[in-house]
């Protein structure tokens, strides 16, 4: 299954989810290839400096990341779309129907991924947290189909 997973940057959350859910698929041996775009990103952009430091935390290394901005192609090819709010799956609805979802409301949570672009690490610290409660329970549900 491929897993595409979107905000508006790609260098915070999006970049951060695809990281965190790769760690989360590796351990559960789920068959996924994930990635990552942003509706908006500066195509090469490397991570924030802040989210390369949460993600520490979790014994990722966010350095390699690159931004990528969504296309086509990266729209065809996904088999799952988790974006971060609902605004952003709004976006993306009439180009990706059926297979776009927030990230939340996947995981059968409420509410979307805040951005924490421009705050401190304890806010990316907070948003790593969110994204990997949400993103065990996409694993487990991944895991029972």
């Amino acid at each position: 299954m491929n897993i595409l997973f979107v905000c508006t940057g790609n260098t915070c959350r999006s970049a951060m989810a695809a990281a965190l859910f790769n760690k989360i698929a590796t351990e559960k041996n789920l068959d996924v290839r994930i990635e990552s775009a942003g509706l908006f990103a500066l195509d090469g952009e490397p991570a924030s400096n802040e989210a390369i430091i949460a993600m520490k935390r979790y014994g990722i290394d966010l350095l390699g990341h690159h931004a990528q901005t969504i296309n086509t192609e990266l729209i065809e090819k996904s088999d799952l779309i988790l974006t971060m709010t609902k605004a952003h799956k709004m976006v993306l609805e009439q180009a990706a129907k059926g297979k776009v979802f927030t990230l939340c409301e996947y995981a059968g949570l409420d509410g979307d991924i805040a951005d924490p672009y421009g705050s401190d690490v304890e806010e990316y610290e907070k948003c790593a947290d969110m994204l990997n409660n949400a993103l065990s329970k996409v694993a487990e549900k991944l895991g029972n189909n």
